[in-house]
Parts: structure tokens; sequence; C-alpha cells
């Protein structure tokens, strides 16, 4: 019997039929949309043999409780899942062609329809489709082959293991984010691609040659014209966005058979030297980027939210407490987490998904004492492991350099899977110049980096600002544990415990009041507490696992986070 208590989030609580039924892709949205998350047959293969064979509610991971699955399966014991789904298209919903997309599956899956093997995907995080118009009929079948290769970590796996405990958890297998179908003309856009230099945007459209571009601001709709897939203009008097003030400029762009939305936003990020110190700024100021260690893991879904509405929970909630940044941890989130960080006014400081081995003495224990410096160069040398990491690092960049919430890469956490940090520097600065890039985030430095970013557990925060901005990516992670909404009631996660919400309250005030601020009159551009919420052993968030109980109060707090806007 498990010892692991079922904890259900309020929106988990009241499922309906078809989870997760919101248009997947804000930055490239298209009024062609059918959703077939759900009930799918579901079932274990070793082999030519099913076993397990049930019902499980897509896009939720079958470890999770809302799957109806809840179970883990040992990658070392099935061949891989199956998933099967029928739909019929609905009427008139067919154009040219048809487009079958993935949010994403863990990490591995064969595509097959009506039959017919359509490719493979490797990667847990990202998107993928294929065109299945040549097979549709009025009775269609969907499979999916899907495996998740954690042995060996050479891909990408975040905070996954066979062996949850402690900071990593239990893993996510399989669908995971939803699955569509989008009806599409001959010739329509594939891509869009949207630049944004001072006053000037650049939009560039793959698929297509001449548009009409409708831009809506604050003073009316402007119209432009596409030729040779680019259009460009100047905004006169643009709106920046901030945290303060998210304001996004919504366009369309319509050519002779296709249509699409978007956004963009102008954000300037710069790194200054004021009053001596280097300092991160945004829109020409300084700016101090108040933040927490965001998992983005829920107690009922797993690395699925249970509704895209518990995003705006996240992140209002936060907000509520004055924080105005969200460190998004080795994790890459479905679009709708950007879109909402993006409308709603919420920075995020980006991880990349760390593969490679992890050693507790070399990554958590010796770095924690002070033994910091390592050279990279050579560690993670299998070949293999070094391109998966370059190869998802791409990725990531293209999946997400169209979101202007996010203001900050960190390529390395603490180590795990590091190598080569200066040449993985150079790297991500050809892929996108425009953001900061943390490329160690704890340790191991010396490597080229924008900032300092130090992690502080265990001792009080000390730090000096050198020649980088100095940036405190981890700390804090005071433990207190709320009854009742408890997953693991045999093991106690966090950096200093606290029996009661009055304890916690002081510790949490007093750690900003006493070695916060100060720091930041004296350099410090950015904080990082762990964590938004709890994480199954993990009971150091603000929220509990369940999203239930907020474990400090608006009022409690407002006044440090309002002085920290004060730099």
């Amino acid at each position: 019997m498990s010892k692991f208590i079922d904890l259900y989030t309020e929106e988990g609580e009241n499922l309906p039929d078809i989870p997760w039924n919101e248009y997947p892709r804000p930055l490239l949205k298209r009024d062609s949309f059918f959703c077939l998350n759900g009930e799918w047959n579901f079932g274990v293969c070793v082999g030519d043999n099913e076993v397990d064979f049930q019902k499980i509610t897509v896009p939720y991971s079958p470890e999770s409780l809302l799957s109806g699955i809840n179970k883990t399966y040992d990658e070392t014991e099935y061949d891989y899942l199956l998933y099967k789904k029928e739909f019929v298209l609905p009427e008139g919903f067919k154009n040219d062609r048809v487009l079958l997309h993935f949010g994403a599956v863990g990490n591995y899956a064969k595509v097959y329809v009506n039959g017919r093997f359509f490719g493979e995907h490797i990667g847990g995080y990202d998107p993928f489709f294929f065109d299945i118009t040549e097979v549709l009929c009025e009775k269609n079948t969907i499979v999916v082959h899907a495996k998740n290769f954690l042995k060996g970590n050479v891909l990408p796996y975040g905070k996954q293991s066979r062996k949850r405990g402690g900071m990593w958890y239990t893993p996510t297998s399989g669908i995971w984010q939803t699955v569509w179908l989008e009806s599409v003309p001959e010739k329509y856009i594939k891509s869009l691609k949207t630049d944004v230099k001072g006053n000037r945007v650049r939009i560039k459209a793959d698929g297509i040659d001449r548009a009409k571009v409708e831009l809506k601001t604050e003073n009316g709709v402007l119209n432009f014209e596409m030729a040779n897939s680019v259009c460009e203009f100047e905004i006169e008097n643009r709106v920046e966005w901030s945290p303060e003030n998210p304001y996004l400029y919504y366009f369309s762009v319509e050519s002779e058979y296709d249509k699409i939305e978007s956004y963009f936003a102008f954000r300037e990020l710069e790194i200054k030297t004021v009053d001596g110190y280097k300092r991160l700024c945004l829109n020409g100021k300084p700016y101090f980027f108040h933040g927490l260690l965001d998992q983005g893991y829920w107690s009922d879904g797993g690395m699925t939210p249970p509704s895209p509405k518990s995003y705006e929970k996240d992140i209002m909630a936060m907000k509520s407490l004055g924080f105005n940044m969200l460190r998004k941890h080795i994790k890459i989130e479905p679009a709708n987490f950007y879109y909402d960080c993006d409308r709603l006014g919420m920075i995020v400081f980006q991880d990349m998904i760390n593969n490679g081995d992890y050693n507790f003495i070399r990554d958590t224990a010796l770095p924690t004492i002070g033994v910091k410096k390592l050279n990279d160069k050579l560690l993670h040398r299998d070949k293999k492991t070094r391109e998966a990491f370059k190869d998802y690092m791409k990725k990531t960049v293209e999946l997400l350099k169209g979101y202007p919430c996010i203001c900050c890469y960190t390529i390395f956490n603490e180590g795990w899977g590091q190598f080569c940090g200066t040449e993985m520097y150079g790297e991500l600065k050809k892929l996108d110049n425009t953001r900061f890039i943390d490329t160690a985030s704890g340790w191991f430095d010396p490597v080229m980096s924008d900032v300092d970013s130090e992690h502080v557990y265990f001792r009080k925060v000390k730090l000096k600002s050198k020649k980088r901005p100095l940036v405190l990516s981890e700390f804090g992670g005071y433990s207190y544990r709320v009854n009742g909404h408890i997953f693991n009631p045999e093991n106690e996660y966090g950096y200093g415990k606290y029996s009661n919400r009055e304890g916690f309250v002081e510790a949490f005030r007093k750690l900003y009041e006493t070695e916060i601020l100060p720091l930041v009159r004296s350099g410090l551009c950015a904080s990082v507490y762990t964590q938004v919420s709890d994480v199954e052993d993990e009971t150091n968030g603000l929220f509990t696992y369940d999203r239930r109980v907020l474990k400090i109060k608006p009022e409690e707090f407002s006044d440090i986070s309002e002085k920290l806007k004060t730099i």
C-alpha cells in the first residue's frame, strides 16, 4: 500500500470531459482547432503482449492521478506504452490539409494513423506534428507508441528520476500535453518570426509571400503590407512591456488563403554600471528581479497542470506577494504558461533542460561546503550526451524566443550535465543575443556568463558584487508542512524547518529584511527564493502541493516587496 497521499487541486476535482480544451499555440493562432484530449485507450506492451489495458485521460501522464492510471512504469520492464484514439472530423473542418499536433510526449514517440506510420519524435518537452491528410476517412484511429528513456541520462530529463525522492520527482511518461488537429490551406503560414529592436518591428512569415498585416495599438489599428514574406515598420511613442504594465501589441497576418493572429512587445534588456555596481536593466533602468523557483509540478497532474487556468492561479498568487519573476526550473511548459506570463506581467528566467549524470558528492556535497570551481571541459565528455544537450538548447530557443516575458536563460544548474560552459555561452549568444545568460547557476565557475550566479542554503547570505551583475539564483527553501496537504508523511525535505505558520512567516520576513535587502543596496540584481509550491517530498513552497493553501498572506510580505523596488 502506497505511503503517499492523493492530493487533488480544486481544478483537478472538476475536470471536464475534454481537459485542456483551449487553443495551445498563442504566437501562431489560427481559427482551426479540434482537441483530441480526453479518454484514450492505453496499454503497456511487452513484446507482442499488451498488459494493463485500460482507459487513460489525456493529456495527463500515466504516473499522475488525473490520468486515471496513477502508476509508474519502469522503462526496463516494457517495450512501449500504447495509446489509441478513434475520432471523426467535425463537419466542415477539413480544408486542404489536416495536421496532427502533439504538445509533448515523454520522451520518445512513434505515431500511426489508420495503420500508416507517420514518423517518430525524440525529446520530451517540445511540440511536433504530422500531415495526415492522405489517410483520413470517415472514422480514424491514432496509435502512439511511447517510451520514456531515462536510463543513461543521454536525453534531457529535468527533475525526473526512476528513484524519486528529495529533490528528484516521479517521471512523466507518454503524452503529457495537448493532442490536437488543425486544418490548413495548401499554402499556409508555417511559422512566424517577430524581431523587435528599438522602435522597429520585423515580421517574417514562412510559407507565404504576400499578406496584409493589421496591428492593434493604443491609438487605433494600423495596416501594413507584407512582401517577399517580410513586413517591417516602426512604432512611434511605443508602450514598453514590464510586470507593472504588461502591454502586448496584437496583430494579424492575412494572405489570400490563410490568416493567423499573434503578438509582440517592446522590452529591452541591458547591463549598465549604476552607482559603481553592474546592474541588470529593464527598459533602460535598473530593475530588481524579485523571483521564485518554479518547478512546474502539480499534485494531481504531475508536470501537467489540471487546467490551463492553473498557471494564472500561480502567477497571480505570486504577484499578490510582490514577486515579478519566476525561474522556470529545468522544464519547458506548454505555450499557455508563457502567454499568461506575457499578458499578466511575470518575468521568466528560463532554464535549459539538463541531461548527463548526477553525482551527489561532485554536484551537491562538495559545492555546498565551498568546492565550486572545476574545469568543466573535462566533465560529461560523452559525445552523444553533449550533442543531445546542444540540440535541445537550440530547440528551446527556437520554441521560446518569441515570448517577451523571458528575460534570462540558464544553461547549467549546479553543474548538472555541465560541460564547456564558455563554449555553450557563445553558442547560446549566437542563437539569441537579446537576453541575459546565466551559464552556471550556483556552480561550476569560472566560465563566460553575463552574471555571477550564486546558490546559498544552510547559511546566511553573504555575497559581494564583482565584475558582473550579482544574481542569487537560489536561496531560502524554508520548510513548513501544512497538515492535510502533505504528499509524503514520512519525509520532509527543505532547508530549515518550521512547525507552525507564525514561525515560518517570521523567518521568511527576517530572511529578506536582514540578508536580501542589504545586498540589493550593494549590488544584488536578482534573487530566486525556493520555491513557488511544495513538490512531492519537498515542503518548502509558498503554496502547498495541491495549491489550496498559500502559506503567507500578501499583507504579511508586500511591504518588503515594495522596498525591493527602490534600488
